[in-house]
């Protein structure tokens, strides 16, 4: 494996459909059917691969047994016309590894890594998570989201973890769009991509290449025809189609983005959302409406074009 694997493009952190079942965790067992479905859904409206179990597939609150099987899922509904990319999150670097060698075995082309979650590891620490997945011999798209981890990837610790033969791109979650040229000047091989859907114009305009995405699960269509847009010098017509959407993608960055992302898709209309598991609850009355507001406006100006 080398450093140059592109995980460019739109790539979707996958919502997680769920179904009544008082056998399984709280009530709700996966839905695998809808998952696939959801799966073949963004792959057909143009976007380049998925990613099952980050933060919007609830990875956390699922079984082992759930979590291997959502991957094997995935796998089998993109087949070769996209890609894969597993979240392999865990508290520490044995928990992640072990998961990376699931994917690579279950079939997934990549994986997405954060440092070690609730642990708040050191730079040290940090430099021997990544070293010890970077063994399994699949390629690791790095994670950095100081906001939930408090652990914040600098430039620096970047390129130092560039140097791993396996480690190929960052999801860059910092909120800081001045980054994005600052990794590409210490870490000029790592590709660098757009975590934070309302950071995703000011990203890609300053050199960002992919596009990890929330939103695009509701609006996978128009999601990449603004990263195309982009890629293509054609950046007013990007920003005018983003300007109207941002407003929604700003839930990406919220407490409430996996609740919010999945109301979005099932006001859509083209695929389904559904409840979350616990410790997920419901959206407030408030952010609810605010929710409906914000996707009404999107799929109006949407219909409109």
């Amino acid at each position: 494996m080398n450093q140059r694997f592109d995980l460019g493009g739109v790539i979707v952190a996958t919502t997680l459909a769920f179904k009544p079942d008082e056998s399984a965790p709280a009530g709700l067992a996966v839905d695998h059917e809808r998952f696939a479905a959801h799966c073949d859904f963004l792959i057909e409206n143009g976007c380049r691969g998925v990613g099952p179990n980050g933060s919007l597939g609830e990875y956390s609150s699922l079984t082992d047994d759930e979590r291997r099987t959502v991957v094997r899922t995935a796998v089998e509904a993109v087949g070769d016309r996209g890609l894969v990319v597993a979240g392999v999150h865990g508290v520490g670097w044995h928990q992640a590894r072990y998961w990376a060698e699931l994917a690579a075995e279950d079939g997934a082309d990549a994986v997405l890594l954060l440092p070690p979650t609730i642990y708040r590891a050191n730079r040290s620490e940090v430099i021997e998570h990544y070293t010890r997945v970077n063994e399994v011999g699949i390629p690791i798209m790095i994670y950095n989201n100081p906001i939930d981890t408090k652990v914040d990837l600098t430039p620096g610790i970047l390129a130092e973890l560039a140097q791993l033969e396996n480690v190929v791109a960052v999801k860059e979650f910092s909120g800081d769009v001045r980054r994005v040229l600052e990794i590409k000047e210490l870490a000029p091989d790592l590709d660098v991509i757009a975590g934070a859907d309302d950071l995703l114009f000011e990203s890609l305009v300053s050199g960002a290449t992919g596009w990890f995405a929330g939103y695009p699960n509701a609006f996978p269509r128009e999601a990449v025809e603004i990263y195309t847009l982009v890629t293509d010098g054609k950046i007013a017509e990007a920003r005018e189609l983003y300007r109207h959407l941002v407003p929604a993608f700003r839930w990406d960055s919220r407490t409430e983005f996996v609740q919010a992302i999945k109301l979005s898709i099932d006001m859509a209309g083209q695929s389904y959302g559904g409840p979350t598991r616990p410790p997920r609850g419901p959206l407030s009355a408030e952010h609810e409406a605010q929710v409906r507001k914000d996707t009404e406006a999107a799929l109006s100006y949407i219909a409109s074009r």
